[in-house]
């Protein structure tokens, strides 16, 4: 997704919300997050306002006033953390490690592939149902690498062990990581 993403090419606008529009958004965020209930007050403080970065390819990013980039999605898809965010609460997402192998892969923006999710220095998390988002870790690591989206269940991961496992939507290093505060 942000692949080839480039701040000056890829942003076609800033958009200020409505005080009931960031209201949603709040909500919108408590339900697909539950984890965040309590912290979400320091990530999006209620009386900050808020705004939305349109980009190319129908992608939205969420802004704090301070320019911090926390939330992205892709046609009024679910909203995902970014990595920077992400390493503040590791615990927001469940999470699925991959082998060592697979590391180099994920960070040049590839999906991740059932045989890397299965294999022996490999982990998942039950609670993955098929199109979740989830963070991948890497085994031996400490932070997520990337932000992606499960194909299928983890049950169906272990049942078919081919195929693509989850969508690689945001990894380390991509243009997302590197994109500037947003003014």
């Amino acid at each position: 997704m942000f692949k080839k993403f480039d701040e000056k090419e890829s942003v076609s606008g800033t958009q200020q919300l409505k005080s009931s529009v960031q209201k949603s958004i709040r909500n919108k965020l408590i339900s697909e997050f539950p984890t965040l209930t309590n912290h979400l007050d320091k990530i999006i403080p209620k009386k900050d306002a808020f705004k939305i970065v349109k980009c190319h390819e129908h992608i939205e990013l969420l802004v704090r006033s301070d320019g911090e980039i926390l939330f992205f999605r892709q046609r009024e898809g679910t909203w995902m953390p970014t990595l920077r965010l992400l390493h503040k609460y590791p615990f927001m997402l469940p999470w699925m490690q991959v082998d060592r192998g697979a590391i180099r892969f994920i960070l040049s923006g590839a999906n991740i592939m059932c045989p890397g999710l299965t294999s022996k220095g490999a982990n998942m998390s039950p609670a993955a149902d098929a199109n979740c988002v989830v963070a991948v870790m890497a085994e031996g690591k400490q932070n997520a690498l990337c932000v992606g989206i499960t194909a299928l269940s983890a049950k169906d991961i272990k049942k078919t062990n081919k195929g693509v496992g989850i969508e690689n939507c945001h990894y380390l290093n991509d243009g997302l990581w590197y994109m500037k505060p947003v003014k």
